[in-house]
This record gives structure tokens, C-alpha cells and sequence, in this order.
């Protein structure tokens, strides 16, 4: 699991504070709370992980242990190379593994006062950030879906509640 730096955080804090401000008045409804999301336990088998992915239809999961801290991530194609062998699949495999011996635990990781630039910065590269409390329990993620229901009533709304005036040169233009 990785954590934002701090040069990283300054280098992102690119997003306007009116926007900003009313991307995170919604925060709760981008930020899908843990006891909604999928899961499965370190010690659960391959075969049980499969059943909930597919069931619930992600082809990634986080990884909770006993005291709901998360552990990792799992996701389909790691489970296919876990049994997968030199000319075939051996699916008789997935009762024998753990998520454990299977799960990715490098992924990025925020704590619950997140920073928006960040999250918006890691969903380019993932479907979902897991945020946690500070002893690692899960507190939920903040899917690219749900951020961008977020920015789209942010696009709506934006101009009926600010006066906008164009400047004379906009970094956009530079």
C-alpha cells in the first residue's frame, strides 16, 4: 500500500477552491462507505473470491482481515495466473489458495482527511481508491464513477451559483 508525499501533494493542488468546494460538499455521496462494499478476508479461498467478484460484478476487491483493516486488493486476472498452468487452467486449484498467498498489497491508499487533487490524480490510473481510518480499517473507496457523477452536477451548477469573468490571459491559454 502506498501513501501520498508531500511534493505530490503540493504538485496537485492545481484544482480551483470554488470547484473544489463543491466537488467535496458531496463527498458522501462519492465516498461509498465500507459496510456497502464488496470484500473478502485474507484467509478466504480463491474459489469463495471468484464467486463474490463475479456475483457482485467488479473485477477488483479489497482485501479486509479479521479487524477490517485492509490488507490488499484482489482482482479476476490475478486469481486466472493462480491457476493457471503450462497448457491449461487447473480450476480445482481455486478451493486450495488463499487470497492471501494471491492479493496485490502495493496500491494506493488514503486516509480519510484525502486531499480531491490526489484521488482525482490516482483515478486516472485506478478504478477505486480505498480510503481508511489510521489503524488501516476501511472506511470506504471513491470510485471514478461515483467522482464523476460528482464533477458532472459540479458542470451544471457551477455558473448558476458563481459569476464568472474571464481574465485577461488564463493559464489555459498560455
Amino acid at each position: 500500500m502506498t501513501e501520498q508525499s508531500s511534493w505530490m501533494k503540493e504538485a496537485l493542488a492545481l484544482i480551483g477552491e470554488k470547484i473544489a468546494a463543491m466537488l467535496m460538499e458531496s463527498r458522501e455521496d462519492f465516498l461509498i462507505p465500507a459496510e456497502k462494499v464488496a470484500n473478502v478476508g485474507i484467509r478466504n479461498t480463491l474459489e469463495h473470491a471468484l464467486l463474490v467478484l463475479t456475483n457482485a460484478g467488479y473485477t477488483v476487491i479489497p482485501v479486509l482481515d479479521e479487524e477490517s483493516r485492509l490488507r490488499g486488493i484482489l482482482s479476476i486476472p490475478a486469481i486466472i495466473r493462480a491457476v493457471t498452468g503450462v497448457e491449461a487452467f487447473d480450476f480445482d486449484k481455486l478451493g486450495d489458495i488463499t487470497v492471501e498467498e494471491v492479493m496485490t498489497t502495493e496500491f494506493p491508499v488514503l486516509k480519510e482527511d484525502f486531499e480531491l487533487e490526489m484521488v482525482l490524480h490516482l483515478l486516472v490510473q485506478h478504478a477505486f481508491i480505498c480510503i481508511t481510518d489510521e489503524d488501516g480499517v476501511l472506511q470506504g473507496i471513491v470510485t471514478r464513477s461515483e467522482l464523476l457523477k460528482g464533477t458532472n452536477r459540479v458542470a451544471h451548477v457551477f455558473e448558476s451559483m458563481y459569476d464568472i469573468t474571464k481574465k485577461e490571459e488564463s493559464p489555459i491559454e498560455r
